[in-house]
């Protein structure tokens, strides 16, 4: 989906007028705040099959 400039400027008047503009800081804090836990959720999962996979290999004696 693109936006564009109209779109993204439509999206920060109503972000205004429905926050403030004392409180717009702490709300894009919070959606930053997100939007990372997010991201770390979906990368650390696929890690740690990743790692899970790996750890039967690595944990083999050798006679």
């Amino acid at each position: 989906m693109n936006l564009g400039p109209l779109e993204l400027g439509l999206i920060l008047v109503i972000v205004l007028l429905i926050f403030g503009v004392g409180k717009l800081p702490q709300v894009f804090k919070s959606l930053g705040e997100g939007i990372r836990e997010f991201r770390e959720a979906a990368s650390g999962s696929d890690e740690k099959e990743k790692e899970n996979d790996d750890a039967p290999e690595a944990n083999q004696i050798v006679k």
